[in-house]
């Protein structure tokens, strides 16, 4: 096993402790309000449509798996979890329609954080804010919800990216996906473990973003600088 160094990873969970927290409390609370929106109130009633991180916090997949993985592997290799906000699809107004919407508001909402802590690092670069934690926060907060963003677009339910297929085929078609959801968490891990997710999925993906956020950034780089 690589040498730990207890340094190093009090340190990265002082940067990454503020970005990972926002990222699953916002990307959880979305999900809640817009199925509240469209007629399912289950995440509402259960207290889950708040921005109080302690609601979507799993003891386990959010803080002793991550913990152990970071340790054991020296950083390589983190996996996690939130609680998933309960959404009842047959409340829904349309479900096979609206489904889509509560699948992409968790997705949508880590891809503006993450333009918002681009937004962020440009504004206390041009403040002349050099204090490498902060710089240093701002990117890791660009880069968390970059990953979760890519990651749970991911075509396989029960990700986001399977919850909008399943809204996006033809009923047989999406029955047929929607069955493979009671495995899907063992299959996702199984392609996680073999390098199928990082490497066919979430490298190209990540790029196209990261590039996209940097052309909608441009602007307000230029004119800060």
């Amino acid at each position: 096993m690589p040498a730990v160094d207890f340094n190093d990873i009090i340190q990265t969970i002082a940067i990454y402790a503020l970005p990972v927290l926002f990222s699953i409390t916002v990307h959880e609370a979305a999900h809640g309000y817009v199925a509240r929106y469209f007629g399912d109130g289950t995440a509402s009633f259960l207290g889950r449509v708040t921005l109080n991180p302690l609601k979507h916090i799993d003891p386990v997949g959010t803080i002793i798996m991550p913990l152990v993985l970071y340790v054991v592997t020296s950083g390589a290799f983190i996996f996690g979890y939130a609680k998933p906000v309960p959404v009842n699809f047959g409340q829904l107004r349309n479900p096979k329609r609206d489904m889509i919407w509560v699948a992409l508001a968790g997705p949508v909402s880590n891809l503006l954080m993450a333009l918002g802590w681009g937004i962020l690092l440009y504004l206390l670069v041009a403040a002349g804010v050099d204090e490498r934690f902060f710089i240093d926060m701002c990117r890791g907060g660009i880069l968390v919800n970059v990953v979760m963003f890519v990651f749970n677009l991911f075509p396989l339910p029960p990700l986001d990216g399977g919850r909008v297929l399943v809204g996006l085929l033809p009923a047989r078609q999406a029955i047929a996906v929607s069955r493979i959801e009671p495995w899907g968490f063992f299959i996702v891990m199984a392609l996680i473990v073999a390098g199928v997710i990082s490497n066919l999925w979430m490298r190209p993906l990540m790029q196209l973003t990261f590039a996209f956020l940097d052309a909608v950034l441009t602007p307000l780089k230029l004119l800060l600088s």
